[in-house]
């Protein structure tokens, strides 16, 4: 029977290998991820200012989001 599970897992190594992922690699949906929330951060960021300078009754000048963050 152990012959058997050794074989089988042997196999199944075979056929189902594990990928190579270094740990240091973040996967694509990680990066993504990271990506969006800096931009929703410097869109917080940017919605913060507009609303400090209404409350002190300064007009803010319009600025692209990628040139701010």
């Amino acid at each position: 029977m152990e012959r058997q599970t050794a074989t089988l897992r042997t196999l199944t190594c075979r056929a189902f290998p594990e990928p190579n992922v270094s740990d240091d690699a973040s996967a694509p949906s990680e990066q993504a991820r990271a990506q969006r929330r800096r931009q929703a951060g410097a869109t917080e960021a940017t919605a913060w200012r507009r609303v400090r300078a209404e409350k002190s009754g300064h007009q803010m000048q319009p600025r692209r989001l990628e040139w701010t963050a």
